[in-house]
């Protein structure tokens, strides 16, 4: 499968289960609330702990590592199904036990992420820690159903059937959206749920099982479509003789990123704790709105090159892989570039969704906007970073993962400083400058591995397309502006569907200049994104390469 081809399945399937996971966002705020809703935050917090373990994972530590290692395996006399079967065994081995210990360690981990109400009112209430501690018994099983929706999901990746992978997490949408609907009826909405009093175990209940229900059924997805990686799989607990000691040295690295990434996570959940107003729950759908961008443009993108380039370091082929990055670079930056100016404009408007009125909706879009000053820089950093991976070297990321912690720490240390009504837009600040940082160090990290990889012609095209995109951000402007976005009692913030209007009109405008000043000054890079769109609706036709850096 070509890459343009492969990268077409991913974001399709990314896009819509995220528009459906939007659309499951907005009915977890109409059934508990958002900001200013103690049983949201509880929820938050407590469905934040399998999600951390699972961004940790999913964020390139299973594929950095067995991605290139199935690619080598596949050479082997039995397609790689030997190395495949033990992998599955031992990764499942490992995350059930994790998941059990997890799971009897919930008031534990509850306690260490959430900072308990002291002398001055911030943090926890004793209630919100108790509701905390009993969503988090029905979601720590989630680490197990997400390992394994990654563990096969890596396989089939690495055997290029990416449809599977890529659609499984709609289903988990669709079921999750059902039991939101059903929550809804039975217990009515934000109005009698926000309060923690009314929370019993019939609420807990039926929530945790919608929840950790929809992650089982994305990983029974990826089991039952599993002989479409040409695989057989069977449980084999002979873990040695098919090149898990370089799999195990990789992983070494890697999983001291995962402990300081969780170190990291655990320190920004305690600071986020402290905020009032705006909470955990504004600031985790702050970054979902913030990453769908990313997720459907960056990650399609970097996934099918990621492939690519592994088997580009599997022949030592080092120009190939300049080509790929340079060219995987243009792409997510033409992209994510006018992604983070529409959402930056419809920031207001597109909070209201979420919010029961006007005044909390102004707590989100701050945070929204801290988080959106480093979306393109992000998704170039995950691009980069699979340079390293696909090359095998976990070392230099693990190295400065460490100097990056320091960097971390010393920004969330200041975001806690803030009145609480601003520590969550601190923390997202906080989070954006040092991923902007992070960012230029892995530029000059990659060029000193690979050599020139085209950065001056990236640099220009990153400039062009925010010129463009400044001008495409004006018109949005107007529009919200014209149809009330920015005030109270405007069409735009009314209510709901004025507010869907208002978003989805601006978005148009600024689509139609931003892409059409793109084709009138014929970009190659969008030409060929085009193309790519194009042939994957065209039988026969291969998406062509793009083309040498310069």
């Amino acid at each position: 499968m070509n890459t343009g081809k492969a990268s077409a399945i991913i974001a399709a399937g990314t896009m819509v289960s995220r528009l459906l996971g939007f659309a499951k966002m907005v009915l977890l705020a109409i059934a508990i609330g958002q900001s200013s809703s103690e049983a949201a935050e509880a929820f938050g917090m407590a469905n934040q702990l399998p999600n951390n373990v699972y961004a940790l994972v999913a964020g390139g530590v299973m594929s950095a590592v067995l991605v290139p290692q199935i690619v080598k395996a596949s050479r082997g006399s039995d397609g790689g199904e030997s190395y495949v079967s033990k992998i599955v065994t031992l990764g499942g081995t490992v995350f059930l036990l994790l998941t059990v210990v997890a799971t009897i360690l919930a008031p534990l981990l509850v306690d260490i992420y959430a900072v308990s109400a002291g002398a001055d009112g911030r943090g926890f209430s004793p209630e919100q820690m108790a509701l905390a501690v009993a969503l988090a018994y029905w979601c720590m099983p989630q680490i197990l159903f997400y390992a394994i929706y990654t563990l096969l999901g890596e396989i089939y990746n690495a055997r290029s059937q990416f449809g599977p992978y890529t659609w499984a997490p709609v289903a988990n949408n669709l079921v999750s959206i059902a039991g939101l609907a059903v929550f809804i009826l039975l217990f009515g909405n934000d109005q009698v749920n926000r309060s923690v009093d009314v929370w019993d175990w019939d609420r807990v209940t039926l929530l945790g099982l919608v929840t950790t229900g929809g992650v089982a059924v994305q990983a029974l997805v990826l089991v039952l479509f599993f002989r479409k990686t040409g695989l057989k799989f069977r449980l084999d607990f002979g873990w040695r003789g098919v090149g898990l000691g370089a799999t195990g040295k990789a992983a070494l690295w890697l999983f001291g990123i995962v402990i300081i990434g969780q170190i990291k996570g655990i320190v920004q959940s305690r600071v986020a704790s402290l905020g009032e107003g705006a909470n955990i729950a504004t600031m985790q759908n702050s970054w979902y709105i913030f990453s769908l961008p990313h997720s459907i443009i960056a990650v399609s993108i970097a996934i099918a090159f990621f492939t690519r380039m592994s088997h580009h370091a599997a022949q030592t082929n080092l120009p190939g892989i300049r080509q790929d990055l340079s060219s995987a670079l243009r792409s997510v930056g033409m992209l994510t570039t006018i992604s983070a100016l529409v959402l930056a404009v419809i920031a207001v408007p597109f909070s209201r969704i979420l919010e029961g009125g006007f005044d909390p909706t102004l707590a989100m879009p701050y945070t929204i906007w801290a988080f959106l000053l480093c979306l393109v820089a992000f998704s170039a950093e995950y691009v980069l970073q699979r340079v390293f991976f696909a090359l095998g070297d976990t070392r230099t990321a693990f190295v400065y993962s460490c100097f990056g912690m320091f960097v971390t720490f010393s920004l969330l240390w200041w975001a806690s400083t803030l009145p609480a009504v601003w520590v969550i837009a601190g923390t997202a600040l906080a989070v954006s400058i040092a991923n902007l940082i992070s960012c230029a160090v892995w530029l000059v990290l990659v060029r000193r591995r690979i050599g020139p990889f085209g950065f001056k012609l990236i640099g220009l095209r990153h400039i062009q397309y925010l010129a463009y995109g400044l001008v495409a951000a004006a018109g949005g402007f107007g529009v919200v502006l014209a149809l009330g976005g920015y005030g109270a009692g405007g069409f735009g913030t009314v209510n709901i569907p004025g507010a869907v209007i208002t978003c989805v009109a601006a978005g148009i405008v600024m689509g139609a200049i931003y892409f059409g000043l793109l084709f009138i000054t014929r970009n190659p890079d969008f030409r060929a994104t085009v193309d790519i769109v194009v042939a994957r609706f065209r039988r026969g036709r291969t998406a062509p390469e793009s083309v040498e850096p310069v």
